[in-house]
């Protein structure tokens, strides 16, 4: 490994870190999404300053090029973004109907008082 493509990872895995930081910070990334960026920014910023861990850890793993290794825990870990967030749009779809299901009724019930109430005069 250069030390320019060493240095790269290292600063690339802070940058990730800092950002993730940053948006829970401002509000912008809520707590329970920001654990797997901290996981894979964390788990980049080990393998950048350790390089001879992803060696180790994919030779025990059976894989024979360590950058495979990489390339699946990236897509292991953007498959588990994605379900949650799937799990999350489903909750709030079915909040949302729901929602809209009991304004509805309160349209109606308002509706009907307004209609009542100009009946009575």
């Amino acid at each position: 490994m250069t030390p320019a493509s060493y240095i790269l990872g290292i600063l690339s895995a802070l940058l990730i870190l800092v950002i993730v930081i940053e948006m829970l910070r401002r509000g912008r990334l809520r707590e329970r999404h920001t654990i797997w960026w901290l996981l894979a920014g964390t788990l980049g910023l080990v393998v950048a300053i350790f390089p001879n861990l992803l060696e180790g850890a994919a030779s025990a793993l059976g894989v024979e090029v360590p950058l495979n290794l990489v390339f699946f825990v990236s897509i292991l870990v953007l498959f588990l973004v994605h379900m949650q967030q799937s799990g999350e749009l489903t909750r709030l779809e079915e909040r949302t109907r729901t929602l809209a299901e009991h304004t509805a009724t309160l349209e109606d019930r308002v509706r009907d008082l307004e209609h009542d109430k100009t009946r009575k005069r």
